[in-house]
């Protein structure tokens, strides 16, 4: 006989069938990855002298959040080594995520361990302690040891410090560092114009092949979520809900990411209400929900006055909606306004202007030069890329708690 405090728990679920399906970096099967099928297979091309033993090309991945750029350089990479193997060539791939690990001594860490079986090489790759050179040099040993080729997935690679590594990475082979591995190196950015802040060397060695990756359409991004369909129990899908979590998606920003957390929200919210079935009135809910999470992920840990400067801006595109972008100073005044409102005192412009590019830099916020012509010059225009409502709403409460 079960105790009363077991009643807090539900031991059977009358929605989800197998929720992982639903979590973002769940890694679907093959048949499970809709409207990719191109990328797929000119990633495949670019890899394809991997299987043989032979350098593969060098990669950089270009596109919007969501549009499945990681999802297929893993599933491209987990299916060369598989191949690789029945042709008898050893070969790997490490995958980091530069946003975490975004100095060079995090990342040629990361590689370093997750390549690395220390009862075959005898190496050991500890978490800190070692120099940036130091862990370079286990790295080429352990790739010597162990295999014929590697692929080394970079994602958000314009999130790292600078471009050493890349630089160690995709020159390692012609200076001599490595002796019988090769290694291709594929580079994702949400950044279109990350390259041409890139050094030469490394553009001239790293940007083997380039390919970017459109948003998905409405029609896709239905077929993706009818792919992940049986995260629930049957018939608790109410028939409109996936069309109107695609069109609502593909209307905004072709976020595939985002569709299906807005797919997994509006079944929690079912779960919450006690309905038997996952209706299309849940999805309007849970896209707001899924908006506010992303945006409250994004400026969690930030300042204040981080969070003053972007209320400032987000106060402008509520008062104005008209209006695409406004300028620093406009900002600036605003953000003294809201510093006297919460007792605070001000930063310089030019430290506003520090925080305005932290923001474009996570892709809060969008930054365009304007030219105001001979009288006044140039000057920089700044736009909210998060729904204004929602970034005031986060930073109420973020400033409540």
């Amino acid at each position: 006989m079960s105790s009363s405090g077991d009643d807090l728990f539900t031991r059977d679920d009358p929605i989800f069938e197998n929720k992982e399906l639903l979590e973002i970096n769940h890694l679907p099967e093959e048949g499970r990855i809709v409207g990719r099928d191109d990328e797929i297979a000119d990633l495949a091309n670019a890899v394809n002298p991997a299987i043989f033993g032979q350098s593969p090309s060098n990669l950089l991945i270009y596109g919007k959040t969501g549009t499945g750029k990681s999802l297929c350089a893993k599933h491209i990479s987990e299916r060369l080594v598989r191949v690789a193997k029945e042709e008898g060539v050893t070969a790997e791939f490490a995958y980091v995520d530069c946003a975490q690990d975004s100095t060079e001594t995090q990342a040629v860490q990361t590689i370093a361990h997750s390549l690395n079986d220390s009862a075959v090489t005898d190496i050991k790759i500890p978490d800190k302690g070692l120099s940036t050179s130091t862990y370079y040099k286990r790295l080429w040993r352990v790739l010597d040891t162990q295999y014929e080729v590697v692929l080394i997935i970079l994602d958000e690679v314009d999130k790292l410090d600078d471009d050493d590594i890349l630089m160690q990475l995709s020159r390692a082979g012609e200076a001599g560092k490595l002796e019988n591995c090769k290694i291709g190196v594929i580079g994702i950015s949400n950044k279109i114009k990350y390259k041409d802040r890139m050094d030469e060397r490394v553009k001239s060695s790293l940007c083997e092949r380039e390919f970017v990756f459109p948003p998905y359409d409405a029609n896709q991004l239905r077929d993706i979520m009818q792919a992940r369909s049986d995260a629930f129990k049957d018939e608790v899908l109410d028939p409109s809900v996936i069309p109107r979590a695609a069109a609502l998606a593909a209307r905004e920003h072709g976020d595939a990411r985002k569709a299906i957390d807005i797919l997994r929200y509006a079944g929690e919210i079912a779960q919450s209400n006690g309905s038997k079935t996952v209706r299309e009135e849940f999805v309007v809910q849970a896209r707001e929900r899924a908006e506010t999470d992303r945006f409250r992920e994004l400026i969690r840990g930030s300042t204040p006055h981080s969070r003053y400067v972007l209320q400032a801006l987000a106060v402008l595109a509520l008062n104005r909606p008209e209006e695409d972008g406004f300028r620093t100073t406009r900002i600036f005044d605003v953000y003294e306004e809201i510093c006297r409102q919460e007792g605070s005192d001000t930063l310089s412009l030019r430290r506003v202007r520090d925080l305005l590019k932290e923001h474009a830099f996570l892709d809060i916020i969008e930054q365009s030069r304007q030219s105001g012509g001979s009288a006044e010059g140039s000057y920089t225009e700044h736009q909210l890329l998060e729904d204004p409502d929602v970034v005031r709403k986060v930073l109420v409460e973020t400033d409540e708690t």
